[in-house]
């Protein structure tokens, strides 16, 4: 706290002026709603989606009511807060599969971008009271990421080793699975500074780097040997003519 702010604490207000500083401060409905919005972020940080719309209100100087006449209900302002906070710029897909541009460079550029919004304060929380609520708001983000991240980046890692196309379902999960590594590694930067209180570099930039290093060091061999993995041989169908042979716990079962 400042000495200034110190020193207006220090003064008492008169009896007026307490009354004025208490009333709510007339704003126009887009600065009330910006106001309501960026509150509920700060709330929804500190305390998860347990915290009451009556605290929230209370916190902003208004009245319960007024706040839903912003926002019908608490899931409507929660909804807001998803999409306040988990923004999605478009441009990141655009230069993470421009293939004109090596992928290292690609990745480089995609992961100290994305680090600046994902390892916000608000961002980091926020996603992990939603995850133990079971809110949804997790599903709708990791479903985004798979399906606009992970699989296409995935499919391109296949072609960037110079391998065939993944012959099973399973052998393309683990590659999904490995770049999901990778971005599991940058989040809990996040996830270290704030949640667990612990110090983080300062250049993070340079440390994503790092990382997109390590991960280019051993994807390529690990992708390689999923290559080199049969794929499960379907079962042969029975031949014409003869019956499919049964285990002695088949038949023990199907004894009366």
């Amino acid at each position: 706290m400042t000495a200034l702010a110190r020193g207006r604490m220090a003064v008492p207000l008169a009896a007026g002026e307490a009354t004025a500083a208490a009333a709510p401060r007339r704003m126009s409905p887009e600065l009330r709603e910006q106001q309501i919005v960026a509150k509920a972020i700060e709330h929804f940080t500190r305390h998860g989606f347990a915290g009451s719309t009556r605290e929230l209100a209370r916190q902003l100087g208004v009245t319960q009511p007024l706040l839903y006449r912003y926002f019908p209900s608490k899931q409507a302002l929660i909804d807001r807060v998803y999409a306040e906070v988990f923004t999605w710029h478009g441009e990141w897909e655009k230069h993470l599969f421009d293939t004109s541009v090596p992928l290292r460079e690609r990745l480089y550029r995609f992961y100290t971008d994305y680090a600046t919004v994902q390892l916000r304060e608000e961002w980091v929380r926020i996603f992990v009271w939603a995850g133990l609520a079971r809110d949804g708001i997790n599903d709708r983000y990791v479903h985004r990421m798979r399906s606009r991240i992970y699989v296409p980046l995935a499919a391109q890692l296949w072609r960037e080793c110079g391998l065939p196309e993944p012959r099973s379902a399973a052998q393309q999960e683990a590659a999904v699975e490995i770049v999901w590594g990778l971005h599991a590694s940058i989040f809990y930067l996040g996830m270290r500074k704030w949640i667990f209180g612990l110090k983080t570099p300062r250049d993070i930039n340079r440390l994503v780097r790092l990382k997109v290093d390590v991960f280019l060091a051993g994807a390529p061999a690990v992708m390689a040997q999923l290559a080199a993995q049969q794929a499960p041989a379907a079962p042969s169908p029975p031949q014409r003519g003869t019956r499919p042979s049964r285990s002695k716990n088949q038949n023990k079962e199907q004894t009366p």
